[in-house]
């Protein structure tokens, strides 16, 4: 467990490398494909408790302790709620209404609120490059969600103020639009990274993170039970094996690869890779599903991602901007990421679990998550 992926003999290691990303990537566009059979909490529902349940199976192999007391279970409640239940929630129902290229690229624009809320809470540093990739993720995210006629009326100089929605009709309009549901999505699941810093200091994190995506699963059947109808009466073959490949290839398999490299010590490659999965949805999106963008979208995908390649990358950019030598300390993202490994995903399959932006660890947090 402790080789480096480059000194790996293994032909296939390059390409080991890239797959969790691609199996994250491709989870998206067969969600995208099986939403017309099902329904979209159904969905939800489906994506997390499997997934809780084989981690909790992983955490019985590895005789991982169960939480224990109020506050652990009050904290993991909360936990499953916000990154659990309204992330899922949020994403199934965008996914109805945008496309999976977009809906990828929007969830992994997250990075950009958690480095907002670590700025905010804890004082933590984010840059010239960190907010110069903020400033083009708000620009390039504006692009994505935002009506093209208004975006164009605006440049033109067209844009009169009379044409301008109120504000519940703005409200709903926004509501119905899946590039805004998949934005609250990403900021549910921004507020439960910052959640998750506290969650794990009273309970085991591979325990918690299985009961919180078990426990945040129930609520979306629950909703579905009650609001939702026929959610398996149309799922042919190729359906059940679209839900299948986003819950096992895209969430268990996907994560089991990540965390083996990243505690082999592959956590620069792994970290310059995680932008990779909105540019494979994007990509299996128009092959699979036909899915065309306009101009101005490919443009605010493109300067989102450059954001969040900027977020990512603004310690190591810096140092090399500086003229630091190989000699220097790692990054505070690759100190996060070897953290991560530890603490496990808190999502049902979505690199943006991975890109998270790295909040500070204290000496004594390092203790508990060690």
């Amino acid at each position: 467990m402790h080789l480096r992926l480059s000194e790996s003999k293994l032909p296939v290691a390059p390409l080991l490398l890239i797959a969790p990303f691609f199996l994250w990537g491709t989870a998206m566009v067969a969600m995208k494909g099986v939403i017309p059979q099902t329904t979209p909490m159904f969905l939800a529902g489906v994506r997390l408790v499997p997934a809780g349940m084989m981690i909790l199976g992983v955490a019985a192999m590895m005789r991982r302790p169960q939480p224990r007391g109020w506050t652990a279970w009050l904290g993991i409640l909360s936990f499953a709620l916000v990154d659990g239940a309204l992330f899922q929630g949020f994403l199934a129902e965008g996914l109805t209404r945008t496309t999976a290229g977009l809906g990828s690229v929007m969830i992994d624009s997250q990075p950009l609120a958690v480095a907002l809320l670590a700025c905010w809470l804890f004082g933590e540093h984010i840059g010239l490059w960190g907010w110069l990739g903020l400033g083009l993720g708000v620009l390039g995210i504006s692009l994505l969600g935002l009506p093209d006629e208004w975006i164009w009326g605006l440049l033109q100089g067209h844009f009169a103020i009379a044409s301008f929605p109120s504000a519940p009709e703005l409200l709903q309009q926004l509501f119905q639009n899946g590039e805004w549901l998949m934005l609250l999505a990403a900021l549910s699941m921004a507020v439960g990274t910052v959640m998750a810093r506290l969650v794990f200091r009273y309970a085991d994190p591979v325990t918690a993170t299985g009961w919180h995506m078990i426990l945040g699963g129930l609520p979306l059947f629950a909703f579905s039970s009650l609001w939702e109808s026929e959610q398996w009466v149309h799922l042919d073959f190729s359906g059940w094996m679209a839900l299948s490949y986003s819950t096992v290839f895209g969430s268990a398999i996907a994560y089991g690869l990540f965390f083996y490299f990243a505690s082999s010590g592959s956590l620069t490659s792994l970290s310059a890779l995680t932008f990779l999965t909105p540019v494979f949805a994007l990509l299996f999106g128009n092959l699979f599903l036909a899915e065309v963008l306009s101009p101005l979208q490919w443009f605010g995908v493109g300067l989102t991602l450059v954001s969040i390649y900027l977020i990512n990358q603004r310690e190591a950019i810096a140092r090399k901007l500086q003229g630091a030598t190989a000699s220097e300390p790692v990054s505070l993202l690759e100190e996060t990421v070897a953290a991560t490994v530890e603490l496990l995903p808190q999502s049902g399959g979505n690199i943006s679990d991975v890109t998270r932006v790295p909040l500070q660890i204290t000496d004594a947090e390092s203790k508990i998550l060690q």
